[in-house]
């Protein structure tokens, strides 16, 4: 493995990293609350306000995290990342009140709002095929997704909610040291411009409106994934009681889910880069909330397999926003801009847990929550139609359109 490629497998890895450790408690949500004495039937739902600070700093943290990592250096700050989150998630792990649970989330979301603007900037230095590259680093990002209900389930199934957090701070830890020593000897350093692509040096014409489509998209689409993937654990194991009640089984489950669905990101990273964004884009917002409005009608299996083709139009999005960045957005401001999205994403990825949390206490259950999900879905398809038109760039004497 040369170093490109070995820095590369850490940046990846890191995405990894960051989503696993953000979902952990939505699956242990539930048994944490009942450790702490909370009565069965509302202990998910008391649980869920205390994870909304983690979810606040994972976006706030986030501009901060852009700005060290302009002023210092990218690769210390994702050293930062990789010891902080782990170091946070073992204090998390000796909580001893939900309270102190909640302080110990956020620090885990304030290290965790490192990887995105910082990680993924570094992900598309250098041109080439940036679809393809985001669309790789996407699909070890929701198998962090994925993991992180399985091995909290598996852990939950045979120790404590405790140890679900310990475990994979731990092992986040080691991987900080290793990256750290992996770059002190020169192998983290960026990728020479691909052959025949231009990085390009400043905004591209019609930027403005390739952002405001993002914050569409990142507004929205932060609502429904922020939902979804914190959702879906606890759903399952209300939902499907003629497959299983079985924790560990309803964590797999639900990891089956995101790792089937993350898969479609190396299919629209590819899409992206061989065609326009904005037929792509509109395509899988309008399937979106037919989708997932599909998913509120049913139970056992035929939830299951609504959920991982409704999830899969979901995570297929991902690419694009990042895509387009760095398509418009030159390398000195992609870390900032990003940063920006990320806090867009994530403030209102936690209000949506507080809305989930409200239709829940209303007794609409989970069949509402997905109901209001695909009524916000439906606003996606609105930042298709904000795309700029064509706009040139050089590559080997032809042109090529950033943002169709």
């Amino acid at each position: 493995m040369t170093s490109q490629q070995l820095r590369f497998t850490f940046l990846n890895f890191g995405h990894f990293v960051d989503h696993l450790f953000m979902l952990i408690f939505a699956k242990a949500a539930f048994s944490a609350g009942l450790s702490f004495g909370l009565a069965a039937d509302g202990a998910y739902a008391e649980m869920i306000p205390y994870g909304i600070p983690s979810l606040v700093l994972f976006g706030a943290g986030a501009p901060f995290a852009a700005y060290l990592a302009d002023k210092w250096n990218r690769i210390g700050v994702i050293t930062v990342f990789f010891i902080g989150v782990g170091l946070a998630a073992i204090i998390t792990g000796f909580a001893q009140s939900p309270l102190q649970i909640s302080f110990g989330l956020a620090a885990i979301g304030l290290f965790a709002s490192i990887y995105h603007p910082v990680g993924i900037a570094m992900i598309v230095q250098g041109g080439g095929r940036v679809g393809w590259r985001v669309g790789i680093n996407g699909v070890w990002g929701n198998m962090g997704v994925a993991a992180a209900p399985l091995i909290t389930g598996f852990i939950l199934a045979g120790h404590n909610w405790q140890l679900a957090f310990i475990l994979p701070g731990i092992a986040a830890i080691l991987t900080g040291i290793g990256f750290l020593i992996f770059a002190r000897r020169g192998g983290a350093r960026p990728p020479v411009h691909a052959a025949g692509e231009k990085e390009i040096v400043g905004f591209m014409p019609g930027w403005k409106r390739a952002l405001l489509a993002i914050a569409l998209v990142t507004s929205a689409g932060g609502f429904v994934f922020g939902t979804m993937t914190f959702i879906i654990p606890r759903m399952f194991e209300v939902s499907l009681p003629g497959v299983t009640s079985n924790i560990a089984t309803t964590g797999l489950l639900a990891a089956l889910v995101y790792a089937i669905a993350a898969f479609a990101q190396l299919v629209v990273g590819r899409l992206i880069d061989k065609y326009r964004v904005k037929p792509v884009l509109f395509t899988i917002a309008l399937a979106q909330p037919v989708l997932i409005g599909i998913m509120a009608m049913q139970t056992n299996y035929a939830l299951f397999f609504a959920t991982v083709v409704a999830m899969t139009f979901v995570f297929g999005q991902i690419p694009i926003t990042d895509t387009v960045i760095a398509r418009y957005v030159p390398d000195a401001w992609r870390a900032k801009v990003m940063s920006v999205k990320l806090m867009l994403n994530l403030v209102i990825g936690a209000l949506s847990l507080m809305a989930a949390r409200f239709i829940l206490e209303s007794g609409a259950g989970f069949e509402g929550v997905i109901t209001v999900v695909a009524i916000v879905a439906a606003l996606i398809s609105l930042a298709a139609l904000i795309l700029p038109g064509r706009v040139r760039r050089e590559r080997l004497g032809t042109v090529i359109s950033p943002a169709e």
